[in-house]
């Protein structure tokens, strides 16, 4: 075959090769920017923290001042304009500090969201694929047991049955799946669900 000419399946692959590379290429840079971001939101709260350090400080001084009898400054309009100053940082820290708090709030619901469509998109791929192996209403329910992570006596204690029948069953769900064990089993469905994009990742800032 000619350089000139290609097949649809290799020109299929290039543009998927070529897609690949730029999800690639936009993941890197929205992850790049999320370092960016949180780098400089952490040194704002720390910039912040030291501004009220100094400020509890100055307040803390000037209470033992008064309670000694001398004062700290002896210009007034200093040590009014430095207290001005101090509210005002302290001001500041409590806002930045509800933004944060609200900024937590927030993501903490959406990994709440997203661990709820992860559950979901188990499921259905489980659906799924139990469905495409044409397993049996017995099959799945071991299956699914086996997926959790139960042993062979603990599934036939639940299930009521001896373990040889549930070692056939195991059997033959790995025979139809097309997996050695367990374990295959299991890392196909996660190799599947772990493609699936759950959320936007704008969402996630």
């Amino acid at each position: 075959m000619s350089t000139q000419e290609r097949s649809p399946i290799d020109t299929a692959d290039r543009a998927a090769g070529s897609a690949r590379q730029e999800d690639s290429f936009q993941a890197g840079k929205s992850a790049q920017a999320g370092k960016s971001a949180q780098a400089g939101r952490t040194l704002a709260l720390t910039g912040l923290l030291v501004l009220q350090a100094g400020c509890a400080l100055f307040f803390l001084f000037d209470v033992i001042a008064d309670f000694r009898g001398f004062e700290l400054l002896r210009d007034e309009s200093l040590h009014n304009g430095i207290e001005l100053l101090a509210v005002a940082a302290l001001i500041l820290g409590i806002a930045m500090t509800a933004l944060e708090i609200r900024r937590i709030r927030t993501r903490q619901k959406l990994v709440e969201a997203q661990l709820r469509v992860a559950s979901g998109a188990f499921y259905e791929l489980l659906e799924e694929h139990f469905e495409l192996w044409s397993l049996t209403p017995s099959e799945r329910d071991v299956a699914l047991l086996s997926i959790k992570g139960l042993s062979i006596a603990e599934i036939a204690q639940v299930r009521q049955t001896k373990e040889g029948t549930i070692k056939a069953q195991c059997n033959a769900i790995y025979s139809k799946a097309g997996v050695s064990g367990r374990q295959q089993l299991l890392s196909l469905f996660i190799e599947e669900l772990m493609n699936v994009r759950l959320l936007p990742p704008q969402a996630a800032g």
